[in-house]
């Protein structure tokens, strides 16, 4: 590096990385949220980073935000906004790559996903000399930067507003407060089980809700769509997520599940509210998934590039409505299939495929599925496929969507997971 700043490659290099490295993650303890970005930037000048900025995706992920120090310009202004589609950042974030493009003389500016675990926040943008931004032996050390930036970033934004209020673009109701501060991440993954979801309206979504949990042998997953709209149907959704929870660390059975969340609403509403749902159920280790069918639109299994077949299963009642009398149990049918590596099963809300366009067209379920085979198809990891088909359905309503809609898809085994994590080398976009 120029200035006689240690060489990535060599000992000393390591050594800068290692302080670098150490020192964030030791200057993070006592730091505040709104303290992130100096800590940031002194920590990445140790390996000879100038001008470093974590960019933070907003909630519809449309555009890429800077995250300031406190005396930078006020979080709410429209500063260096960055567009996810039609820009070299916006492309690191989608593809999940390190990529590079030319600064000042003799220098790389270069741009890192930011991933916690495998859940996108946005990118890094750090400027190093070229020399440095070549050596394939310090983009694996810039990775593990970016990771902690990530994980710090992850972690503090439970202690402070200004980070939850970067990532918002309009101002958020009430209802779908309560639904953000109950979601879990949109995106996880492991070798065996790969989750991605997303949610639309982001600021006034109410009813609509996911929740999973992956464990040793299996992975649970749910999609909930609450009557009607506003703050209560997003308490009725809360409710049906606490009690999904409830069961689900009791480790009831499917049914037996049904009928826990069935019941606590009935007990908070008395059967003047209830929800739809789908609730999943796979045995990571041999493919077989299970399903309980609450009302709701049936999943659909994707093989091979298309849509092998519905996933039915005699549909009990919506959940919290009255079943005069009969025994729960008895109402619940549960299905099971066996999985093929590499599938992948999709749950979804009525207003995906009921979405109308101003002529009066409906999205429908072919559009969804041929909107999902080409972009996994093209390699695209899950979670950008799941963003693509939102911007699909907000582009067919003209942005104005008049239900919610939400979508998880649920993979196996997917021969498809290396392209959540980004190569280890940078590249020069094409």
């Amino acid at each position: 590096m120029s200035g006689g700043q240690e060489q990535p490659g060599d000992g000393a290099g390591a050594a800068a990385v290692y302080r670098a490295l150490s020192g964030l993650l030791s200057g993070s303890h006592l730091a505040a949220p709104h303290e992130l970005p100096e800590l940031i930037g002194r920590y990445a000048a140790v390996v000879g980073g100038r001008d470093a900025v974590a960019y933070l995706v907003d909630l519809q992920q449309q555009v890429l935000v800077p995250f300031l120090d406190s005396g930078g310009p006020d979080v709410d202004q429209q500063v260096d906004v960055l567009s996810v589609d039609g820009t070299l950042a916006g492309r690191a974030y989608q593809y999940i790559e390190v990529l590079t493009q030319d600064a000042e003389a003799g220098r790389v500016r270069v741009w890192l996903p930011l991933l916690d675990g495998t859940e996108r926040l946005g990118v890094l943008r750090l400027t190093l000399g070229a020399d440095a931004a070549t050596d394939a032996s310090f983009q694996e050390p810039l990775r593990h930067l970016a990771a902690l930036v990530a994980e710090l970033i992850m972690t503090k934004a439970r202690y402070g507003d200004r980070i939850p209020r970067l990532r918002r673009r309009a101002e958020m109701g009430l209802a779908a407060e309560l639904q953000w501060s109950l979601l879990p991440p949109l995106t996880f993954a492991c070798r065996q089980v790969t989750v991605a979801a997303a949610l639309e309206p982001a600021y006034e979504v109410a009813g609509d809700t996911v929740d999973y949990a992956v464990d040793a042998g299996v992975a649970r997953a749910a999609v909930f769509d609450g009557m009607g709209h506003g703050l209560r149907s997003a308490q009725l959704a809360a409710v049906a997520v606490a009690a999904y929870r409830n069961a689900r660390r009791g480790d009831h059975t499917l049914a037996d599940t049904a009928t826990r969340i069935s019941a606590a609403l009935l007990d908070a509403f008395a059967g003047a509210a209830f929800s739809t749902a789908v609730l999943v159920e796979l045995d990571s280790d041999r493919g077989i998934l299970s399903w309980v069918n609450a009302g709701h639109p049936e999943p659909l299994l994707l093989r091979d590039g298309k849509l092998v077949r519905t996933l039915h299963a005699r549909p009990m009642l919506p959940l919290g409505m009255r079943i005069n009398g009969h025994p729960a149990d008895a109402a619940i049918a549960v299905g099971r299939v066996q999985l093929q590596p590499d599938d992948r099963v999709l749950l979804y809300t009525d207003g995906v495929t009921e979405a109308r366009s101003p002529t009066g067209d409906f999205f429908g379920e072919q559009a969804l599925v041929d909107l999902l085979v080409r972009n996994l198809a093209a390699g695209l990891p899950a979670p950008e496929t799941m963003r693509r088909a939102v911007r699909a359905l907000l582009a067919h309503q003209q942005g104005q969507l008049t239900d919610d809609a939400t979508l998880l898809l649920l993979e196996w085994r997917s021969g498809n997971t290396p392209a959540l994590l980004p190569d280890v080398r940078p590249s020069s976009p094409s």
